[in-house]
């Protein structure tokens, strides 16, 4: 374990090569901070950090930087969330307030994110698999051509068209929206199949073909693939860090080009919790220079997705924590109002 001491050295290092972008040398650090010791003793201490891998020296310079696994000990021990002021909630609010549906939603936190971090920001639609049906809609577009329309509780609205084996009246149609709402409005999608099965039964025989197509398009819509959808925003920023990757930019950005990638990073949309994935912890090698900090949002106690940022390991680690963390609240807090 480190002393005390020491991990105020770690914490002084971090916050200034954070806020300097140059490596730190001991007389900085007794200059700028009230160590309460001299800068032999400091430079003892920063001996010692640098022998247990808290901390390396460029080869350019005397002065040291942090490393993955400094960054890794300041945001578990030294780095509390920084709040975001009354301003800075105030303009969340109003900016995230002003949208007009689910899309807008999800467009305005991706940009909100991006301009609040300067970092590359990541918005994950809500899981379908982890949403509820508010209500399904049924339209008549033709004797045997219906549309279907899905809305869940996050604001989601999926539509298919169905083209039926028989023409449907508007009295059946009309009679299968209710039935159909009375069973599976306010329940979880995956508990929709079971609740539908024998809903044909109760229908006259010349209509239960048309039951049956209906079913299997909502059943299909529920299941889809196309749920793990997600938008990114602010790429241009990476540009200001050019001199934090070690090579080239160019593997971070074919990697946020990958969906899959994104996802993984993310983490499971159940997760709710804030995580923060600090260079060569990210799987993926094109990332080992970043850090990815994300967090889980929803409607209600359970998140059902996930959104986050991504930037370069020198990272102002309590801000960016703190605005993700107060952006899903309000993502949040307007699903629930949706």
């Amino acid at each position: 374990m480190l002393s005390e001491r020491r991990l105020q050295v770690l914490r002084a290092i971090v916050q200034d090569y954070v806020g300097t972008e140059e490596p730190v040398g001991s007389k900085a650090l007794t200059e700028r901070h009230n160590l309460g010791v001299s800068p032999a003793t400091v430079r003892n201490d920063m001996a010692a950090l640098e022998d247990e891998g808290f901390i390396a020296q460029p080869h350019t310079s005397a002065g040291r930087i942090p490393t993955d696994k400094g960054y890794r000990l300041f945001v578990d021990k030294l780095a509390g969330v920084k709040p975001m002021s009354a301003p800075e909630k105030r303009a969340i609010q109003n900016f995230l307030d002003g949208a007009v549906d689910l899309d807008d939603v999800v467009a305005r936190t991706v940009r909100l994110l991006a301009q609040l971090t300067r970092q590359v920001a990541v918005v994950q639609y809500p899981s379908l698999t982890r949403s509820t049906v508010r209500h399904v809609e049924l339209l008549s577009l033709a004797p045997a051509r219906v549309m279907l329309v899905l809305i869940t509780d996050t604001g989601r609205v999926e539509q298919r068209m169905v083209d039926c084996p028989a023409p449907f009246g508007e009295a059946s149609l009309a009679d299968l929206r209710a039935r159909l709402n009375s069973r599976v409005a306010g329940r979880r999608f995956t508990d929709v199949p079971r609740l539908v099965e024998d809903l044909p039964e109760g229908f006259d025989v010349e209509d239960r073909g048309t039951v049956s197509t209906v079913l299997s398009t909502l059943l299909e819509t529920l299941v889809e693939e196309n749920e793990e959808r997600l938008m990114i925003g602010g790429t241009a920023n990476l540009t200001r860090f050019g001199h934090d990757f070690p090579l080239t930019i160019r593997p971070v950005l074919e990697a946020l080009e990958e969906q899959v990638v994104l996802l993984k990073l993310l983490g499971e949309a159940g997760d709710s919790g804030m995580t923060v994935r600090i260079g060569h912890e990210n799987a993926y090698e094109g990332l080992n220079s970043t850090s990815v900090v994300s967090v889980g949002y929803g409607s209600g106690n359970e998140a059902v997705a996930k959104l986050g940022v991504v930037g370069p390991t020198r990272m102002d680690y309590p801000g960016t924590m703190g605005a993700v963390r107060a952006v899903a609240r309000y993502v949040g807090q307007i699903l629930a109002e949706s």
